[in-house]
């Protein structure tokens, strides 16, 4: 069928460009009729910031690393000194005199080499995710001549002699997928390629491990992976296999001293962890048992322990595993929370840095003794002004059409009754086996403090419920993430969370889509929608490999040049389905820049929208022309954009 707004995915048409300017022109006229809330929210957010602040600092070998903030500057500036005390001392990088001049500026890669001399750092200027790598002298705070352009963002390792870098490379999709080896000092045209991955399903990453004795290269698709090592004190040799890649089988390595330890899925949905001898990495001998619903998400090795990672019962958790077999928990939150490890770089360190934070408790960086279970609370963001005993959240669980229980989590200010009369913003995303724990947000505050209630799903998709929560979000059963989200917004306003009426929902990219969904399966259930960056031309989009990322895509959605994909992404795909009918107001969202979700994807939709709905609400998009995926860059910028998002809610949930 042809499509009358195929015309708008190319952006070196002048005509397109105009048509986005009109755009925002539009959407601009309406944030200036609410300029006075606009602004009154972004001062809000603001006043809850410490603007001057400096993170907790991180030890590696005789140095102490960290990251400040300054009052009015909108970049971090990365620091270091020889004591906690004097961290902040000497300037390693000011990103707010590497942003000067340009719209937009993004750090990637920050990576010290191991004799802490020099910094390789790279940065996008244009959103687009490709990087210019530099070199920068620590003694002197210059950077050298070498200049490496079109990195990625799949990482990078330093070798052992500390003037040898690995660093990654992309294709024409923009699919990280070859490994270099630069020496400093040489053009990078004289950079050797070390691996290169030609099978389009698959991404390629590089890092070094904790112990810094080998280089990691990675190379997984969607459904399976393999890994490379080459050791780090001859950057040189050649990549040495640890297991052939196999039909659904992932792993990960890492280095543990005198063995490799390795989690896997193999013959273990949830994964497991296994051990092999140095001389034979693919031989494995399992660690740590398959236990269903006990997803393991990563493994950091130390010298004398083994810090594990997991989600259990919706929930992230972190636990300790010493070499003779014993292990112990680290305790969280009573409330839904967040528990993530932090950066431990002291590869022979007795305690484990991990941050904690809810829906109603700001991020909150503690250091515990692995044996003892001595805890000390490094550093809290603050959050001047705030009294976070006014806020209340628990979790709740809806029934989806199948029966099948879902968790939500929900947070209000405790003046906020239930009774059914309150606003309610849903937030979701719903895809890649992307967990997504609770967050505590300054500027959410805005939305509690004014009556709302916000909650946060989790429909299959995620993996917040182990591997077999993800499976059954994709392909085929990928309308499982859109009717989780329908029930518990259901369930939420017949438990009365929320006014049947006033009923808003958001996410961003995958999440996008997901908002899509669910407004075209059910415009009358939503007052109002943010969808930012948002995949809603599934059909269109899985069908042209030539765009960026397509061909390793169709493992999560499927291929719909071919039945029966085709029918069922058809049967969902938001841009498809928008038809006659009255939709909530709708704010949209896109880059121009954006090489994961294509800028022309919200503009077609919108444009559809407009030609297609029965009713007049308010239908607005803000198209970023000098951006990408994560939209604004710097934080003043982020804050206002964030407070025309809470703008419009409030406005259309009134």
């Amino acid at each position: 069928m042809p499509d009358p707004w195929a015309w708008l995915r190319d952006k070196d048409d002048p005509e397109v460009i105009a048509y986005l300017e009109a755009e925002n022109a539009y959407s601009n006229a309406w944030f200036a009729a609410h300029e006075a809330q606009v602004g009154t929210i972004f001062g809000e957010i603001k006043s809850r910031v410490q603007e001057t602040d400096l993170s907790a600092p991180v030890r590696k070998d005789g140095w102490w690393y960290v990251t400040r903030t300054e009052e009015g500057a909108s970049y971090a500036i990365h620091c270091r000194g020889r004591s906690a005390g004097q961290a902040a001392d000497e300037v390693l990088l000011d990103e707010n005199r590497e942003a000067a001049g340009h719209e937009y500026f993004s750090v990637s890669a920050f990576d010290v080499n191991p004799q802490h001399t020099l910094l390789a750092w790279s940065s996008d200027t244009d959103g687009s995710e490709m990087y210019t790598m530099r070199f920068r002298d620590l003694a002197t705070g210059t950077d050298l001549a070498d200049e490496l352009l079109d990195t990625t963002w799949g990482g990078t390792a330093w070798a052992a002699d500390g003037t040898t870098l690995f660093y990654v490379t992309a294709d024409e999709q923009m699919r990280p997928c070859t490994v270099w080896r630069h020496r400093l000092g040489t053009p990078q045209s004289a950079d050797v390629v070390v691996f290169d991955e030609p099978d389009e399903r698959f991404f390629v990453y590089v890092d070094l491990s904790r112990s810094g004795e080998w280089i990691i290269i990675e190379s997984a698709s969607k459904l399976s992976s393999e890994v490379h090592l080459v050791p780090a004190a001859q950057p040189d040799g050649q990549p040495t296999l640890v297991a052939a890649r196999r039909p659904e089988v992932e792993y990960t390595v890492d280095h543990w001293g005198d063995r490799w330890v390795v989690l896997t899925n193999l013959n273990a949905t949830d994964f497991r962890l296994m051990t092999a001898p140095l001389a034979t990495p693919g031989d494995w001998t399992e660690l740590i048992a398959h236990v269903p619903g006990r997803r393991i998400t990563s493994v950091e090795a130390f010298a004398d322990h083994l810090v594990v990672h997991e989600w259990a019962d919706a929930q992230p958790r972190v636990r300790v595993l010493f070499r003779d077999g014993s292990e112990r928990t680290v305790q969280g939150a009573p409330e839904p929370h967040d528990l993530e490890l932090d950066a431990n770089p002291e590869w022979a360190a007795d305690t484990v840095r991990y941050t904690v934070q809810s829906l109603t408790t700001p991020l909150t960086v503690f250091e515990e003794h692995v044996r003892t279970g001595e805890r000390t609370m490094l550093k809290q963001t603050p959050v001047p002004g705030v009294d976070v005993t006014r806020y209340s959240s628990e979790r709740l669980w809806a029934t989806a059409p199948d029966g099948t229980s879902v968790p939500v989590d929900v947070v209000r200010h405790v003046d906020t009754p239930i009774d059914g009369t309150a606003p309610l913003v849903v937030y979701g995303y719903g895809s890649y086996e992307s967990s997504m724990p609770p967050w505590f947000s300054v500027a959410r505050l805005s939305l509690l403090d004014r009556g709302a209630v916000w909650a946060l799903v989790h429909p299959r998709g995620g993996g917040e419920l182990g591997r077999e929560w993800y499976l059954h979000g994709k392909l085929e059963h990928k309308r499982n993430t859109f009717t989780d989200t329908i029930a518990c917004v259901e369930h939420l306003v017949a438990d009365g969370w929320g006014h049947r009426g006033k009923v808003a929902v958001r996410g961003g990219s995958a999440g996008g889509l997901l908002v899509g969904a669910c407004i075209t399966t059910r415009p009358d259930l939503f007052r109002a929608a943010v969808a930012e960056v948002p995949f809603v031309d599934v059909v269109t989009t899985m069908s042209d490999p030539s765009l960026p990322l397509t061909v390793t895509e169709w493992e999560e959605w499927g291929d719909p040049r071919t039945s029966p994909a085709a029918d069922y992404i058809l049967s969902y795909s938001p841009y498809d389905n928008t038809v006659a009918a009255a939709y909530p107001a709708l704010f949209i969202s896109g880059g121009l820049n954006d090489p994961r979700v294509s800028f022309h994807e919200p503009a077609k939709w919108i444009a559809k929208l407009r030609a297609v709905r029965t009713n007049d609400a308010t239908l607005i998009m803000r198209m970023e022309m000098g951006a990408g995926h994560g939209g604004p860059s710097g934080r003043y910028e982020a804050w206002r954009d964030e407070a025309r998002v809470l703008t419009f809610l409030l406005a259309e949930l009134a």
